[in-house]
């Protein structure tokens, strides 16, 4: 990601940085920049595990099945 960037560039943008919101913010940044990426990375994820409509359907009759024979069972 910071491939081109070297130490001292690095170096640099946390100066800037400091100079531009202080001290007491930056942490306050930095974990609101991590609770959006922990955000962006579950909703993404979510997206990529929803089921289509076709394994929808074979949940559903999985379910539909294994609750009918549990009825069949004797009660012990």
């Amino acid at each position: 990601m910071f491939s081109g960037i070297g130490a001292t560039g690095m170096i640099l943008l946390v100066l800037i940085a400091l100079l531009l919101f202080g001290p007491n913010k930056l942490p306050e940044l930095g974990r609101a920049f991590g609770r959006t990426l922990r955000e962006f990375k579950a909703g993404a994820r979510d997206i990529m595990d929803e089921p289509t409509d076709k394994s929808k359907d074979r949940i559903e009759a999985t379910r539909t099945d294994d609750i009918k024979s549990d009825n069949k069972r004797l009660p012990e």
